[in-house]
């Protein structure tokens, strides 16, 4: 497989604030995201996507979209996946480093016998990440698999 190319441009607005922007996309279309400095740090703002949610977000969205595919693949069926996330960011030896990164997806399914196929296909998920097997972060998995049987869910 040939190598693939993702650009993103950053561009520095005021104060800590700057905006990332993709030329890969439709110029038609919103590409553009906020970033900031986290409020944890000098001048940092609240409430707004920082290059920390940014990695964390990469982990589980890239999860998600591995998830999707192996859940096709293995004809799982399913109605519904969600995925909380969360990353840790510490100093080690005077350095910040986000450590680890935690995802706590929950799937529904509708069939109890597939409860261990859906328990295997999060487990391979989390092991084929591309953005997992790229970085040094610790990544912990704890999945929920829940039934939904007549409309009412069973966990």
């Amino acid at each position: 497989m040939e190598p693939h190319f993702y650009s993103v441009d950053v561009n520095w607005i005021e104060d800590r604030r700057g905006i990332i922007n993709s030329t890969d996309f439709n110029p038609n279309k919103s590409s553009r995201i906020e970033v900031v400095t986290p409020p944890q740090f000098p001048k940092g703002i609240p409430d707004l996507w920082s290059p920390e949610h940014l990695f964390t977000a990469a982990v589980s969205s890239c999860f998600m979209t591995t998830f999707l595919s192996i859940a096709e693949n293995s004809k799982l069926s399913f109605t519904s996946f969600t995925c909380k996330s969360s990353g840790k960011l510490e100093q080690v030896e005077g350095k910040f480093i986000m450590s680890e990164v935690t995802l706590e997806p929950t799937i529904i399914i509708t069939d109890e016998k597939d409860i261990e196929k859906a328990e295997r296909i999060l487990q391979k998920s989390e092991a084929a990440c591309l953005i997992s097997n790229s970085i040094k972060s610790k990544i912990n998995l704890i999945p929920t698999v829940k039934v939904l049987e007549a409309g009412v869910l069973s966990a």
